[in-house]
């Protein structure tokens, strides 16, 4: 099983590695800093060198036995099986994907109602909601996501068994993605006096990094269900 250095430490741009397995698609490290796509969030891009070669990490993705599959282009090279390399993000493209992940748990305490999906993306990101009553407005949305993010709360994991998280289903706010489990602890985010909730994607240390979003667009899904858009500039 990889050694997942980006639930240890989401600002790690770079890490040293060794190469585990060849595949068609790509290779897999002993150890990575990419996030696998999951949970609403993409897959992270980079690059990764080795003595004597260079490739493009177009997409990195869930694998079995507990992997992670770094998708390679298809037309670059491969190191081998052994080959001590060196992995490279494409930082900027993570970093919105952190605050845009944290300013969608941001908007999933502000707006009431349960979340039925979602996904992160570095431009524009959503959740689908099922509202009972009135529909919040864009501006409005806009305006409460905004007054907690200037505070500059504190963002920090926490921990719990998997047994707690079975007791406590108020801790999963999504319908449609279950947190990581199996491995005996689930992971937790907790934005100081907003929210806590199951999640296992990357985050922001605190809500200021964020910036200022605005709600761009409010969808009708359904009879009950409304999907609202967030950008960054």
């Amino acid at each position: 099983m990889v050694e997942e250095l980006f639930r240890q430490d989401a600002y790690l741009k770079n890490a040293d590695a060794t190469v585990t397995a060849v595949e068609e698609r790509g290779v897999r490290l002993d150890r990575t800093i990419f996030y696998p796509t999951g949970g609403g969030q993409p897959g992270d891009s980079g690059v990764l060198r080795w003595d004597g070669g260079e490739a493009k990490i177009v997409d990195s993705v869930k694998a079995d036995g507990g992997d992670v599959l770094h998708v390679l282009a298809p037309d670059a090279p491969r190191p081998a099986v052994g080959a001590k390399v060196q992995a490279s993000l494409d930082w900027d493209r993570r970093y919105r994907h952190m605050r845009m992940h944290t300013a969608l748990h941001v908007m999933s305490a502000v707006i009431k109602g349960n979340v039925t999906g979602g996904q992160v993306n570095a431009d524009k990101s959503r959740l689908d909601f099922n509202l009972d009553g009135d529909v919040p407005t864009k501006e409005w949305v806009t305006e409460e996501i905004n007054k907690i993010l200037a505070v500059d709360r504190p963002v920090t994991p926490q921990w719990v068994t998997d047994e707690e998280l079975t007791s406590r289903p108020e801790l999963v706010k999504t319908m449609s993605v279950r947190p990581p489990m199996g491995a005996g602890r689930v992971r937790l985010l907790a934005i100081e006096g907003v929210d806590l909730q199951a999640c296992g994607g990357t985050h922001v240390a605190r809500t200021a990094e964020i910036g200022r979003v605005e709600c761009t667009k409010i969808e009708n899904k359904g009879k009950m269900n409304r999907r609202f858009v967030i950008s960054l500039p």
